[in-house]
């Protein structure tokens, strides 16, 4: 499959936000989301056994199936044999598409607010939702889904005035909502890949 990266650093955001994670960043997406801040296009070819011999050589027990959009490439026996070598297996997906049964942590960012009907949401289970909020559009709760947690993440825009300004309202939402939780990019934040 097509690796864009694969490092080794803490998880930014949602619900194991600082937990060490190693990541396996895939290439390409069905979407084009206008926000988007990662270069996940292009890649090298991997097999899984050299992905699992990468990723063996980190201690953390959590590995981050992202892109892109993972579930692209994503096959049920990379994450068992990620399994194998003692590792859990989160993803972060769009929720366009299925993804293997054996992950251990799905987090669902679906991109249907601001994309349409292009970006509809299929998966129906989700330990996390995550949605980047613009301070513009009403979040959906997605309540037809089954989830555990809800994450309103301010949109990056780019713009430290514009983006102080959406930080604030997604502040001000979370409190009439308190349904949802806050969401962070710390990554970013901390300036750590």
């Amino acid at each position: 499959m097509r690796v864009n990266e694969l490092f080794y650093s803490l998880q930014g955001e949602g619900y194991h936000t600082g937990t060490a994670a190693i990541f396996i960043r895939l290439s390409g997406c069905n979407l084009h989301c206008p926000f988007c801040d990662t270069l996940h296009e292009s890649g090298t070819e991997m097999s899984e056994e050299q992905i699992v011999e990468q990723v063996a050589a980190w201690p953390s027990p959590w590995v981050v199936v992202t892109g892109g959009e993972p579930s692209l490439s994503l096959t049920p026996s990379l994450v068992e044999a990620l399994h194998q070598i003692g590792k859990k297996v989160a993803v972060e997906t769009n929720g366009t598409r299925p993804l293997p049964n054996n992950v251990d942590w799905v987090t669902l960012s679906p991109k249907d607010l601001f994309l349409g009907t292009q970006a509809r949401v299929t998966l129906r289970r989700a330990d996390e939702l995550k949605v980047v909020f613009d301070g513009v559009h009403e979040p959906d709760t997605y309540s037809d889904i089954d989830v555990r947690y809800r994450f309103l993440q301010p949109c990056d825009t780019g713009d430290p005035d514009r983006n102080r300004t959406i930080v604030q309202q997604t502040v001000e939402y979370i409190k009439a909502h308190p349904e949802w939780r806050l969401s962070l990019q710390t990554h970013k934040l901390l300036n750590i890949p």
